[in-house]
C-alpha cells in the first residue's frame, strides 16, 4: 500500500468484488446490487442509509427500516459475509434511564463505531418529533443503551470519529431544519464524557456543482498517514429535485475541522435504476464502510433511492489518489 492506515483491524473476510475489466472509475459497484431489497423482512416498506461493521468473526449492523405504516425505525442485523443479512422483525428499544430520553418517536440513518471497548450507534433521532443527533452504545448488538441527544434539534448527520482527538471524544454533523431540508454545512463538535458538546467548528458548505444544494457525512472517517478519509454526500437542486451523489475528501488528523484536500468530482452519483428509482428518487448515500487494514480495501454501503442497500468498493490507495488529483473543489460561497 502507498499510504497508511491507523487504528483498523485486518478483515480477511471483507465483502469485496475485484475491479471489472476495463473499468477505469475510483469506486466500483458490487455487480449483485441490490443486496438488501425493500423487503427483506415482512414488515419493511423500505430498507436503506445503514451501518455495518465486523463483529465476531462475521458482521453486525443497524439498519434503517421505514415498516409499512411508514415509521422510520431501527432494526438490528447479522451476516456471515457482509452481504446476506438475517435482519430482526422488531425494532431496537433503547435501555434508558431518563423517561426523557427513551420515549421513542423515530429514527433512521445509523452510523456504528468501535470506540476504546464499546460500539456506539448515532443516528437522528426525533426528540419530540425534532430531529437531532441520538447516541447509544452496544456491546453485543442485542441490548442498546441510550445516551443523552448530542445537540439541539434540528441536527442530521451525525457521525463520530472512531479515537478521541485531544482527549475529547470527536463528532460531524449537520445542523438543518424541520424538513427536507434546502441547505446544509458539515460541523465538527467535541465531548469530554459523550454527554456534552461544544468546540464546534465548521468544515464545509456547499459549493458549486453536485454538492451546490446541502452536504453531509457518510460513514465513520478512516485515519490515514494523508489525514482523515472521509466520504461525504453533497445534493444537487435539479429541475427534478434533489440529486444526492458521494464523494470523499482529507481532514486534518489533528484539527479535523481543516480540510486538506476536497475533490471537485464525485464517486458515485444515482445512474442505476435501483438508484434513480424508488420512493426518493435519485439517491446514493454512503452510511458505511468497512476498511480491511492488510490490503487496504474498502467496502461501502450506501443507500439507494431512500428503498434498498447497495455495496461498492475501493481501496485506500485508490481514493486517496483520485482526490489529490482531482483539480480541488472551488471556494464556498
Amino acid at each position: 500500500m502507498k499510504y497508511q492506515i491507523f487504528g483498523e483491524k485486518e478483515v480477511k473476510n471483507i465483502p469485496w468484488q475485484d475491479r471489472p475489466a476495463g473499468c477505469i472509475d475510483t469506486v466500483w459497484r458490487f455487480d449483485a446490487n441490490p443486496i438488501i431489497e425493500r423487503d427483506i423482512i415482512p414488515c419493511s416498506n423500505s430498507v436503506f442509509n445503514s451501518a455495518a461493521v465486523p463483529f465476531e468473526g462475521g458482521f453486525a449492523g443497524v439498519f434503517r427500516v421505514d415498516n409499512r405504516a411508514r415509521d422510520m425505525e431501527l432494526h438490528a442485523g447479522f451476516s456471515e459475509d457482509g452481504i446476506h443479512w438475517d435482519i430482526c422483525s422488531e425494532r431496537i428499544v433503547f435501555e434508558s434511564d431518563d423517561p426523557e430520553i427513551a420515549e421513542f418517536c423515530y429514527g433512521y440513518d445509523p452510523r456504528v463505531v468501535f470506540i476504546e471497548d464499546r460500539w456506539y450507534l448515532t443516528w437522528c433521532n426525533g426528540y419530540k418529533f425534532k430531529p437531532t443527533i441520538g447516541i447509544a452504545w452496544t456491546k453485543d448488538f442485542k441490548t442498546f443503551h441510550q445516551m443523552e441527544n448530542a445537540f439541539l434539534p434540528f441536527n442530521r448527520n451525525g457521525v463520530l470519529f472512531p479515537r478521541k482527538i485531544s482527549g475529547n471524544y470527536a463528532m460531524l454533523s449537520r445542523p438543518s431544519d424541520d424538513g427536507h431540508t434546502p441547505f446544509g454545512d458539515i460541523f465538527y463538535s467535541e465531548s469530554p464524557d459523550m454527554t456534552f458538546w461544544g468546540r464546534h467548528r465548521h468544515v464545509m458548505a456547499p459549493v458549486k456543482g453536485w454538492q451546490s444544494t446541502k452536504t453531509g457525512a457518510g460513514p465513520v472517517p478512516v485515519e490515514t498517514s494523508e489525514g482523515w478519509l472521509v466520504f461525504y454526500h453533497g445534493v444537487l437542486t435539479s429541475c427534478n429535485g434533489f440529486v444526492y451523489s458521494f464523494s470523499a475528501a482529507l481532514l486534518d488528523r489533528d484539527e479535523p475541522w481543516k480540510v486538506i484536500k476536497r475533490p471537485r468530482q464525485y464517486l458515485i452519483s444515482p445512474q442505476k435504476l435501483y438508484e434513480c428509482v424508488g420512493d426518493v428518487p435519485n439517491v446514493t448515500f454512503p452510511c458505511a464502510n468497512i476498511v480491511d487494514a492488510a490490503t487496504g480495501r474498502i467496502a461501502i454501503y450506501y443507500g439507494c433511492a431512500d428503498t434498498c442497500t447497495g455495496l461498492c468498493f475501493t481501496t485506500v490507495d485508490d481514493v486517496i489518489d483520485f482526490i489529490k488529483n482531482d483539480p480541488g473543489a472551488p471556494a464556498a460561497g
